[in-house]
């Protein structure tokens, strides 16, 4: 591993990210709808006298308590230690400024895990009454964890002007709320909540699909259906409000066309966006829209990975002038300041501002992206990016280069030499990382 730049073959770390977080994503959100979908129907099951649902909503939370609190809670684990080493800038900023929140979610999250097991272990043997109680504390636990956590993860597409205009002063904890409560919290809580109950539904189909009894099976299905109609009939108001607070750049990339990356942000975005609609009937598809729908999010922050404080490079907002001025390489911390050739030098520049992002021959490759452009096209390719005009395409969804001339330099002759195997130099030392 050579931390702290996490480079993963093919894949890319972005991707590593995404593909634990879907899992994590929707099952968490599972554990937020079916901590209801829990007591609700056992408190249904009580006043009707039947038994035969009680019998088949104890196997049913058997199968929650496996799916939530193992791969849940390793998922979770898996997120915290992906994002630590693609970003630790970016994460480091989410720790400092919601400490206090991540401690508050922490607390609930042991409450959760010890009520869902509590609530499998004593089914018939604590009365009826208590065990309900025990089913509602869950549900109320796991709903406050997806309420803390929504905050964070909406600060990071519109942390908010109250909170930015204090970014980098060391003042950033007093303005807390106002970056819990952005613009985007409420819309955003609403659709989570729908998605949770939706696949609080999915997941009680599967196994409600397993019963043999046909009358049972019919009944308990007819009932479980009955918890994806709030997301049909709500989700699409809730996604135009979610839009209408997202800020009119990023609101842009959903109609934005990429003409030099083939698929355009048009078609990726607004094809995640409605899957993320239209597809939670079944178990695949429900993973389909969870993923589409974190997707979706993460493209429209673009071209930052903290609203207009942080790039996805992990480059502050405010670092872009002293870099130009001094150089991308003297105020990066990661990386040896003793780059001994022109060659690390521009592999350097690439870890530290594409990598994030890009890898080499995999995801988003950077060999394919510039596969038969010469020297002289990369050249004017990272001009672009270095001056940053606003009228400029790449402005949308790419940082900013930084860096003095004899880095950009140094970083163009890589790619070119990256994307054009004939023209590639013996390979100089590779840039190793600080010890």
């Amino acid at each position: 591993m050579n931390y702290p730049f996490w480079e993963v073959p093919f894949l890319g770390s972005s991707s590593i990210i995404a593909i634990i977080a879907i899992f994590h994503v929707m099952i968490s959100q599972f554990a937020v709808g079916g901590g209801i979908f829990l007591p609700v129907t056992e408190r249904k099951a009580l006043r009707e006298g039947r038994k035969d649902w009680l019998d088949q909503l104890k196997q049913h939370s058997r199968f929650f308590l496996l799916v939530t609190g193992v791969f849940g809670t390793v998922s979770g684990v898996g997120i915290w230690f992906a994002i630590g080493l693609t970003q630790p800038e970016a994460t480091s900023t989410l720790i400092h400024n919601f400490v206090f929140g991540w401690a508050i979610e922490w607390v609930f999250f042991l409450v959760e895990l010890t009520c869902i097991a509590v609530y499998y272990y004593t089914w018939d043997r604590i009365p009826a009454k208590l065990h309900l109680t025990v089913g509602w504390v869950y549900a109320v636990s796991s709903a406050c964890t997806l309420i803390i956590i929504n905050g964070i993860l909406t600060f990071m597409l519109t942390p908010g002007d109250t909170w930015l205009s204090v970014a980098g002063t060391g003042h950033e904890a007093s303005k807390f709320w106002n970056a819990f409560f952005n613009p985007t919290y409420w819309p955003s809580l609403m659709m989570r909540i729908l998605v949770s109950l939706t696949l609080a539904g999915v997941w009680a189909l599967i196994t409600g699909a397993r019963i043999g009894n046909p009358a049972l099976k019919a009944s308990s299905l007819r009932w479980t259906t009955r918890w994806l109609v709030p997301s049909f009939v709500f989700m699409p108001l809730a996604l135009v409000w979610y839009l209408y607070m997202v800020p009119a750049s990023q609101r842009a990339l959903l109609s934005f066309g990429i003409s030099t990356i083939g698929a355009g942000t048009f078609s990726q975005v607004t094809r995640l966006v409605l899957i993320m609609v239209i597809t939670c009937a079944v178990l695949v598809l429900a993973l389909m829209a969870t993923g589409a729908g974190e997707q979706a999010r993460e493209m429209l922050r673009k071209p930052y990975v903290i609203g207009r404080h942080m790039y996805s490079n992990g480059t502050r907002v405010n670092e872009v002038a002293s870099r130009n001025r001094d150089g991308y390489l003297p105020h990066t911390l990661w990386l040896n300041r003793n780059v001994s050739s022109h060659w690390a030098m521009g592999e350097a520049m690439y870890r530290g501002q594409c990598g994030s992002c890009h890898t080499l021959t995999g995801y988003r490759s950077l060999n394919r992206l510039l596969a038969g452009r010469d020297r002289e096209s990369i050249a004017s390719l990272l001009t672009m990016l270095h001056e940053y005009k606003p009228d400029t395409a790449y402005t949308k969804f790419m940082p900013p280069l930084t860096g003095t001339s004899e880095e950009i330099t140094a970083l163009g002759d890589y790619l070119y030499a990256q994307s054009n195997p004939a023209s590639k130099t013996p390979a100089a030392p590779t840039l190793k990382a600080q010890r």
